[in-house]
């Protein structure tokens, strides 16, 4: 049977898949967790900063805004013994600039005068301008007054000033040696400016201020960093300015005049070892230190060894007299003679010389004979007492010990030599400072730089007596017949001693080279003052101590005892006193 169409099923047309669509919670879902990641990782980020970060990110906000000032303590005053200034500091102005406040670049003519008035090429100043990652650098340190006004004056944005000291030394080359210099942060570098650094420089204070993006200083705060600055200790020398132009002066004249490499006074209060004067040549200007070599800036008196031939002499006397070996009357047998395959002799033939004719003579052959009456380590110690090979420790720095070698090492020969200044070495000081030993009572002094309220006590080395035996023949230097005339001191007893080294080198003493040296005090029964002189190679008119040393000892020695008001111990010949008339 037929089916009415009608009544058939109607098949429904294939159906293709739906998206489902979002509906807006699903979006706030989404957004919401997005959201969280992103505070969850600000949060992590934050804590970073505030734990491991946060003492540098403080530091970088108060670079922009906070500013510790640097309140520069002034470092102390150095005078000479009567109070005349040799160092002092003196407030300056430091340009500098804050190039990422710099709105605008200078224009070229104000690089050009700025570039003038400091000195610093355009091109640098240019660079250091263009820092803009930087919001303090130096342009300039250490400006006069007037130099600073004429920069100010260009009205340049972004520059400011810093004051700071510079230290000044108004004598110049006078006491460079002694009194060193400071770099241009005011750190000593060489001298007593060096050595007495921590004495010297006092504290820095500090100030911290708030500032705007300009770099000025919009007020002070108040902080824990916040101190006053402490002063340096001002230093009173012992050298006296008038002696040590004297000697500086009658010293370059002597090292011209004899065509010398380099020379060296030295003058000391016999009493009490202070330094009166201490000058080398050549010297340099402290205030221009980067302009000196370093054979100018050497402070030779000091840190130089030389042999120092017959100046040694007065003390082998001693020794033998101390000892009780000899007496001034005993006379000695002083032709030349042989140890080993050497010979000892002096410049003149003497058949026969006393104590007091050895050291009139400079004679080699009577120092030698006496060093022999003792045994090599007796010598040893009487060098080491009288400061050979051992530190003064006067506080200057570089000081040497001198050279003494090992009394067990001593050859029969080298112990001749030593006895008239050949195989050991000490400096001008040390030799100044044995001297000590025969201006007082046999007592060896202490040196200083400074000036000292009480006179030391001093090391007795030998007897009183022997000391005043010694000072009684070492006039006869200075006397018709000795070889020290030219150091005589008209109206004074001096009592000296010449020296005439030949210098070693390349381990031979044949150069032809010397070293020209007189020692000596005055007046000789009460000394006051010592005064030691050494002419490197002179190289004209003469190399012999007495005749190259002697007159600059003269000259110095009768200007130190003039400016210290000692009377004289004899009467003045008449030529002598017409002329001060």
């Amino acid at each position: 049977m037929l089916i009415k169409n009608e009544y058939k099923p109607q098949m429904l047309p294939k159906q293709s898949k739906v998206k489902r669509p979002i509906t807006s919670d699903g979006r706030i879902c989404l957004i919401l967790g997005l959201m969280a990641v992103a505070f969850g990782a600000l949060l992590v980020r934050g804590m970073y900063l505030q734990t491991t970060q946060h003492e540098f990110l403080k530091n970088q906000g108060d670079q922009r805004l906070v500013r510790t000032l640097t309140l520069p303590a002034m470092r102390g005053t150095i005078t000479d013994r009567n109070g005349a200034t040799l160092a002092l500091s003196a407030p300056t102005e430091s340009l500098y600039a804050d190039p990422s406040a710099m709105e605008t670049v200078p224009t070229a003519e104000q690089f050009l005068k700025l570039s003038e008035i400091t000195g610093v090429s355009e091109e640098t100043l240019r660079e250091r301008l263009g820092r803009k990652d930087r919001n303090f650098v130096y342009l300039k340190r250490q400006l006069s007054p007037a130099k600073a006004e004429e920069i100010a004056a260009l009205d340049i944005k972004g520059l400011g000033f810093q004051k700071e000291l510079k230290r000044h030394y108004p004598m110049g080359n006078l006491f460079a040696h002694i009194i060193g210099f400071t770099n241009i942060d005011g750190v000593g570098q060489e001298g007593l400016e060096r050595s007495r650094e921590e004495s010297l420089r006092g504290e820095d204070g500090a100030k911290v201020v708030l500032r705007d993006k300009k770099g000025n200083i919009v007020d002070g705060l108040d902080s824990p960093r916040n101190k006053d600055p402490k002063n340096g200790h001002d230093m009173v020398l012992s050298l006296d300015q008038r002696i040590q132009t004297l000697a500086y002066e009658e010293l370059n004249k002597a090292v011209s005049h004899h065509k010398a490499k380099a020379g060296t006074v030295v003058v000391l209060d016999a009493q009490t070892g202070e330094i009166l004067a201490l000058v080398n040549s050549p010297a340099y200007d402290p205030n221009e230190p980067g302009k000196a070599k370093s054979e100018q800036r050497r402070n030779r008196a000091v840190t130089d060894m030389i042999e120092p031939g017959s100046i040694i002499k007065p003390f082998i006397i001693a020794k033998a007299l101390d000892s009780g070996k000899v007496s001034p009357t005993d006379v000695f047998g002083t032709m030349p003679y042989k140890i080993g395959t050497a010979t000892v002799k002096d410049t003149h033939l003497y058949p026969t010389l006393d104590l007091r004719g050895i050291m009139q003579k400079s004679s080699n052959v009577g120092t030698s004979k006496l060093s022999a009456m003792f045994k090599p380590q007796e010598m040893y110690d009487f060098y080491h007492q009288i400061g050979i090979g051992v530190k003064m420790h006067s506080g200057f720095p570089g000081e040497t010990a001198g050279l003494l070698r090992s009394w067990r090492k001593w050859q029969p020969i080298e112990q001749a030599t030593m006895s008239y200044g050949y195989g050991l070495q000490l400096s001008l000081l040390q030799m100044a400072r044995a001297y000590t030993v025969l201006t007082t009572d046999g007592k060896l002094l202490p040196v200083s730089f400074e000036k000292q309220a009480v006179a030391p006590k001093g090391q007795q080395v030998i007897k009183p007596e022997t000391a005043r035996k010694v000072r009684e023949m070492m006039v006869a230097v200075t006397e018709t017949g000795g070889t020290g005339t030219a150091g005589a001191v008209e109206g004074f007893d001096v009592a000296a001693k010449t020296g005439t080294a030949k210098k070693l080198i390349n381990r031979s003493y044949n150069s032809g080279k010397y070293v020209a040296s007189f020692v000596g005090f005055a007046p000789a029964k009460n000394p006051r003052v010592i005064v030691a002189v050494s002419i490197d190679e002179p190289s004209a008119n003469g190399y012999y101590g007495g005749a190259v040393a002697g007159p600059l000892f003269k000259d110095v020695m009768s200007g130190s005892l003039n400016v210290l008001g000692v009377s004289p111990t004899k009467p003045l010949t008449n030529v002598a006193a017409n002329s001060t008339k």
